[in-house]
């Protein structure tokens, strides 16, 4: 069994930085993708920024100058650093990952969401 465990979302102040965290644990054997979507209340889930391979990345044209991510393969982790936040990026974020596990099945994980809230 994979799972994705998300750490590190709460409140801050407009103008301020959060770093979130993802880690995937359990049978797996590679990890394709991997990386963030974000849902806030009442909008659909969107893409915030992955990694799409072991070093490319790709961000929503409404973070790209603000958050960064990056990763420790080792601990099969994910980070998202969000600098400069918005009151828009106020959300429940949710790590994604594609990746092969242990008996040979790609397949889709989410974790259960943290929520980032940014104050005006």
């Amino acid at each position: 069994q994979v799972q994705l465990v998300e750490s590190g979302g709460g409140l801050v102040q407009a103008g301020g930085s959060l770093r979130v965290s993802c880690t995937a644990s359990g049978s797996i054997s590679s990890i394709n993708v991997m990386g963030w979507y974000r849902q806030a209340p009442g909008k659909q889930r969107e893409f915030v920024a992955a990694f799409t391979s072991s070093t490319s990345t790709n961000y929503a044209d409404s973070v790209k100058t603000r958050f960064t991510i990056s990763r420790d393969n080792a601990k099969n982790t994910v980070y998202l650093q969000m600098n400069s936040l918005k009151p828009e990026d106020t959300a429940v974020y949710y790590c994604h990952a594609n990746l092969l596990d242990g008996w040979g099945r790609r397949l889709n994980y989410w974790g259960q969401g943290t929520q980032v809230t940014v104050s005006s």
